[in-house]
């Protein structure tokens, strides 16, 4: 039976990291590197980006859906957005008529292999993080991320997409009773991508700027998740610092949920 069409919609964006460690959300710290304010997270955008599949296809995009999104400018909390669609291609366009991101979502009709469960030691404690530069990024590209565990229990920074939860998709509502919604929205999936960097190393203002995602079971509330991550490439362009990432978030070691390629920029260049 045919998957039913993506549509269009509109949105007002939200910054749930404010008050995150990695103030890039912050105004004051963004406004430095030239942005007007905080920005939202790059996996808050990603979830937007991925709402015309939430409402077409439902669970079934939360448990065997694909995405490959980019991010190339900033969206602002409070500014009023709307996702375009044109077939499986969708795009976040902020008021001004600037598109802030791109992606394709799909639900594709094979199974990807499963990644395997390594059993990664965990991380170190996070007080005995390096600063992030790229000689420790080498050593831990050489050694290993590690791992860590992370129980959703739908609270949390990453919890909503939207200041008002009504405005979440029902499936994805984070105070929803059990069997009706209480799932993870997918920024919280990916940004268990972002822990894996920022778990290791201490980082100053960084920006997630594109990702390939497939997911490979909904995350029900109280989930217990492991997520294991290695560094695939570390390089410098137009000043910045980019590390690319491979993650599995696994629910138990034969039960994968989200595997992602993840690529950040985990030191900006200094604003002229």
């Amino acid at each position: 039976m045919p998957k039913t069409a993506l549509a269009p919609l509109r949105g007002v964006a939200f910054n749930p990291s404010d008050s995150s460690e990695n103030r890039i959300h912050s105004d004051e710290v963004a406004k430095k590197y030239g942005f007007r304010g905080g920005l939202v997270p790059g996996v808050t955008v990603y979830a937007y980006l991925c709402e015309p599949a939430l409402r077409a296809w439902g669970r079934d995009f939360l448990e065997h859906g694909a995405a490959e999104i980019r991010l190339d400018k900033p969206l602002y909390d409070g500014r009023p957005y709307t996702v375009e669609v044109d077939g499986d291609a969708v795009a976040v366009v902020d008021e001004d008529g600037v598109r802030c991101a791109v992606g394709r979502v799909s639900l594709p009709a094979d199974p990807p292999a499963p990644p395997r469960f390594r059993g990664d030691p965990p991380v170190p404690a996070r007080d005995a993080r390096p600063d992030a530069s790229r000689a420790v990024l080498e050593e831990l590209r050489d050694r290993g991320l590690g791992s860590f565990t992370y129980a959703w229990s739908g609270d949390g920074e990453l919890a909503r997409t939207a200041k008002d939860e009504a405005d979440m998709h029902e499936l994805v509502r984070p105070s929803a009773l059990p069997g009706n919604g209480g799932l993870a929205n997918p920024s919280l999936s990916l940004g268990l991508a972002n822990w894996a960097l920022s778990n290791n190393v201490r980082l100053g203002p960084w920006i997630h700027v594109e990702s390939r995602v497939r997911n490979h079971a909904a995350i029900p509330r109280g989930t217990e998740l492991h997520t294991e991550a290695r560094i695939l490439d570390l390089f410098a362009r137009k000043g910045h610092e980019f590390v690319d990432l491979d993650v599995a978030v696994f629910a138990a070691p034969d039960r994968p949920v989200m595997t992602a390629w993840h690529r950040a920029i985990y030191v900006l260049r200094e604003r002229a």
